[in-house]
């Protein structure tokens, strides 16, 4: 069985950034009308079936590095030092480009120090807690000190292209049913300071167990690309669904078992946000308590690798006395793996 137990390192500084624009569900659906019409469908499905009110989006042409910098640049205007930072992840979905890594766009706007290593992981929405593993194994075993772990995602590009091909392809009710979840991307960025214990006050959170669940068989449910300059993304979102909630279920024994936690020892549960059909899912079959959830897919939408640890910042900064509580982080990605990760106080 994978699993770990870090008992030096914490999270130093975590931050966020938004973007601008709000795009409704309903002002998606407007956009759709040519689909709408031919399909006779009804306005208001794709609130109603996901949750989701709303999304952010940048412009299109905003890169993934503009936006991981935006919450980057907050990190250091918190006080953390850039030249005692030793390495540099950005782990979105989107990058800039193939080559050089995103983070590099990164290290620069942020002006970082040239000690600082520098490199791009990803792993669908899993990549931020995938950079958290890695970077806290690196702090544990005493080669670095402190890292800096960036992601920002921009759901704007794929929606559109989306609503182009359902406008204007002849597709019937089925055919289009693998574009539906492109509608739920949304966009936003996030970025945390990780740094060993001995450098952080008593009041920052500390992180704790982590296991690691993958099945592969199921990596064909939810594939992206780029096609030219537009992206693409099919998914089958109930096959997608039950796969996942599998792989959380043994993940979550695992975690148990490990971690020495039952579902009644963390005071907030935080999944990936994906819609209201996903998060029930996940509590019903974890046994949890919803009480204890803090979501962000209502007004966010699901911001791939970003959704997680923001939501995770965002029940922090609404309630801080939740840094020393108990938490715990229910981590999925399209592929499919999972990472549950403790907080402690």
């Amino acid at each position: 069985m994978s699993k770990s137990v870090f008992a030096n390192v914490g999270i130093e500084e975590m931050a966020y950034a938004y973007p601008p624009e709000i795009c409704s569900s309903e002002e998606l659906e407007q956009k759709l009308n040519p689909l709408y019409n031919r399909l006779n469908l009804s306005v208001g499905r794709l609130e109603l079936m996901t949750g989701i009110k709303e999304r952010r989006f940048w412009p299109s042409s905003y890169r993934p590095s503009q936006a991981s910098a935006e919450a980057g640049l907050k990190i250091l205007d918190k006080g953390v030092r850039k030249e005692e930072i030793d390495l540099l992840i950005h782990s979105s979905v989107c990058r800039d480009r193939l080559e050089p890594a995103t983070a590099s766009y990164v290290h620069r706007t942020l002006n970082l120090s040239n000690h600082t290593q520098i490199l791009d992981i990803s792993n669908a929405c899993l990549g931020f807690i995938n950079a958290v593993v890695l970077a806290g194994g690196l702090i544990e075993s005493g080669q670095i000190k402190r890292a800096l772990i960036v992601a920002g995602e921009n759901g704007k590009p794929l929606v559109e292209r989306t609503i182009k091909i359902l406008n204007e392809e002849n597709l019937d009710r089925k055919q289009i049913k693998p574009y539906f979840a492109n509608l739920t991307i949304g966009a936003g960025a996030v970025a945390w300071s990780l740094a060993h214990k001995d450098l952080l006050s008593d009041d920052k959170p500390t992180l704790g167990t982590f296991v690691c669940e993958t099945d592969t068989s199921h990596n064909h449910l939810c594939e992206g690309d780029s096609e030219g300059s537009d992206l693409v993304m099919q998914t089958d979102s109930e096959e997608l669904l039950h796969a996942g909630i599998s792989v959380a279920e043994r993940a979550w024994q695992k975690f148990m078992q490990a971690s020495s936690w039952t579902a009644e020892t963390p005071s907030l549960v935080v999944t990936h946000q994906v819609g209201k059909a996903h998060t029930t899912a996940v509590f019903n079959a974890l046994n949890l308590d919803t009480s204890k959830n803090h979501s962000t897919f209502e007004t966010l939408g699901n911001c791939g690798s970003v959704s997680l640890p923001l939501t995770y910042t965002h029940a922090c900064e609404k309630s801080p006395s939740l840094k020393l509580e108990p938490a715990v982080l229910l981590g999925i990605g399209s592929g499919l793996s999972s990472i549950m990760l403790s907080i402690n106080p």
